[in-house]
């Protein structure tokens, strides 16, 4: 990236091939939500197409499906399906995306749309609403009308214009009927193929969903599927939601409205007519004078909370992270009190590990700004996690309780063990490798006395000072706290 610049480094990501799908990781029949977990692992952290590893990734932070919940908990199939949706679409449009998300048969499941029949009056029956739901405000409009920078447009007496209401909800839920696996309506399980209509249980009803939309009674599955994403793509807010979602999960928490606006006219438009572009809204994400201006590394109000997976995966691509069969089967670190309070591909709701809107009380929330990764940030989850990075810089990430037969996760040190009587070397670097050339003075000297306390004459001297001097980089603010 250094040689080439940001532009072509992006583009060059584009044109980047998956280094496979998840679907294809070897399964073990022993362990198949952990083999689920350690196609993640691989592919983020080993895979040559970085920047898709990670929207994909924040997509999955958007779109979420949880592995806590009833199939999805206990089979590989869903999730590493699921995954490969994700990473397929992230650098295509919008709309395939959505449609991917809406059929997709572990997003079925888990927002229970899948074998959703249509009402029946006899029994009083109504279609599962929940999808309908958050398909509006969780993955395209939110819950306000916005204005182009993504601030909530007002009605006459000032208050915030609602998107939808109940009404809208059981139109749109009405849609998603008659959805279910790919080759009958009550199976096999094909997670791996979206879901197929069956029109004897998609409902005929009049549909009334967002922006005034009808769709006539008597509209097939398919079709009323498509206007109403077509609805929902189109939307005025659904550029400004996303492109803030994309911002907050990658750049910054509190983007300024015109960061907003420029990213939402990016997915209007990019460039060439067309609208919903992820590449053109990725690029504006990224490339975004603000997401590039070096003058906000001083700005106190800008950046975000590195999330724990994050700061894990940071560690395990530097340092050449595995075990001794060369595996990165990573499980079991959701623990606030004695690891990383996050566990990837298991968040708790739809609504993620933390919600994009959140501020915690304090000075935050008093500057009305927000910080969303502090919803699993407090005293106890900072100290876990400090006890936790000393482990695993020192003696590897250990899942032995929940793989008996794997050896621990551990971290290659050879370039710095070969700096360990430099400290300004080894810690040049750590800044470089690890923190994004933003290792500020006082953090250095910090942790430059840390190394020098460890005497070069004592026993195991270099790999101590490496093990500190790693540690406390992943420690400090400036490693914690992206900018």
């Amino acid at each position: 990236m250094a040689s080439t610049g940001f532009p072509a480094w992006i583009d060059a990501q584009f044109a980047t091939a998956r280094p496979g799908t998840h679907w294809a990781f070897p399964q073990r029949a022993t362990e198949p939500v952990f083999s689920a977990a350690e196609s993640f692992w691989t592919q983020a952290v080993r895979g040559a197409d970085q920047l898709r590893q990670r929207v994909a990734f924040a997509l999955s932070e958007i779109f979420v499906v949880s592995a806590t919940s009833g199939e999805l908990s206990v089979l590989a199939e869903p999730n590493v399906a699921y995954m490969d949706m994700l990473a397929n679409n992230a650098f295509g449009n919008f709309r395939t995306l959505l449609e991917g998300v809406a059929r997709a048969p572990a997003m079925g499941w888990f927002l229970s749309h899948l074998a959703n029949e249509k009402e029946d009056p006899v029994t009083g029956r109504i279609p599962d609403q929940n999808f309908a739901r958050e398909v509006m405000q969780l993955f395209t409009i939110g819950l306000w009308e916005l204005n182009a920078d993504g601030s909530r447009r007002l009605d006459g007496g000032g208050q915030p214009i609602p998107t939808y209401g109940q009404a809208e909800i059981a139109g749109m839920s009405r849609v998603f009927t008659g959805l279910s696996w790919a080759q009958n309506w009550w199976g096999p399980y094909d997670w791996n193929l979206p879901m197929n209509y069956y029109p004897q249980y998609v409902s005929g009803s009049e549909k009334r969903i967002v922006g005034g939309v009808v769709i006539p009674a008597n509209t097939s599955g398919p079709e009323s599927v498509r206007i109403a994403l077509d609805t929902l793509f189109n939307h005025p807010n659904t550029g400004p939601f996303i492109g803030e979602q994309l911002i907050k999960r990658l750049v910054t928490s509190n983007p300024s409205r015109a960061y907003v606006g420029r990213v939402a006219a990016a997915f209007a438009n990019n460039g060439a007519g067309v609208r919903g572009d992820m590449r053109a809204l990725i690029r504006a994400v990224l490339m975004d004078p603000e997401a590039r201006d070096p003058a906000k590394l001083q700005d106190p109000n800008w950046g975000k909370l590195r999330e724990p997976i994050l700061r894990i995966s940071a560690w395990a691509r530097a340092f050449n992270a595995q075990n001794s069969a060369g595996r990165l089967s990573f499980w079991g670190y959701d623990d606030p009190f004695d690891n990383l309070a996050q566990l990837a591909l298991r968040p708790p709701s739809v609504f993620n590990w933390f919600r994009p809107d959140y501020s915690p009380p304090g000075s935050i929330r008093a500057s009305g700004l927000v910080a969303p990764e502090f919803q699993i940030t407090h005293e106890s989850s900072t100290t876990g996690y400090a006890n936790f990075v000393g482990d695993v810089v020192s003696t590897g990430f250990d899942v032995r309780f929940f793989h008996p037969d794997n050896p621990p996760i551990v971290g290659t040190y050879t370039a710095e063990l070969a700096l360990a009587d430099q400290p300004d070397a080894l810690l040049d670097r750590l800044d470089l490798v690890l923190m994004a050339g933003q290792l500020s003075a006082g953090t250095r000297a910090t942790i430059r006395t840390a190394i020098d306390a460890i005497p070069t004459t004592a026993t195991d001297a270099s790999q101590r000072r490496v093990q500190t001097a790693v540690a406390l980089c992943m420690m400090s603010p400036d490693f914690v706290v992206q900018k």
